[in-house]
């Protein structure tokens, strides 16, 4: 099952009090066709839609499309901070390799 690290959670509640565009909206994790790998990750607040997976968390739900759920499902997202940088990192074990840059992913 799709997780989310206690830091990934609490950047999501901090984007969502702080961002009037997240409010009443779910977080959206997402594969979309992209680079010379394969596929990309989307991370977005969005509304729920008929099909999705929603996955509850603490204060808000994970929305997951039917397509993407498949090769997401047991992922782990965190959130890194550090000298060169901040964001989500999401770690796959269903990932078979990515491209030179590392933004897209094969599976």
């Amino acid at each position: 099952m799709l997780m989310l690290t206690e830091r990934a959670v609490q950047k999501v509640q901090n984007f969502m009090e702080a961002e009037a565009s997240a409010k009443g909206k779910s977080l959206r994790v997402s594969l979309r066709p992209s680079g010379c790998a394969g596929y990309e990750y989307l991370l977005g607040f969005d509304v729920k839609k008929e099909d999705d997976v929603v996955l509850p968390q603490t204060g808000f739900d994970v929305l997951v499309d039917p397509q993407s759920h498949e090769l997401i499902s047991e992922a782990t997202i965190d959130f890194e901070e550090g000298s060169m940088g901040s964001g989500f990192k999401i770690t796959n074990p269903k990932e078979r390799g990515s491209c030179g840059c590392g933004k897209s992913k094969q599976f």
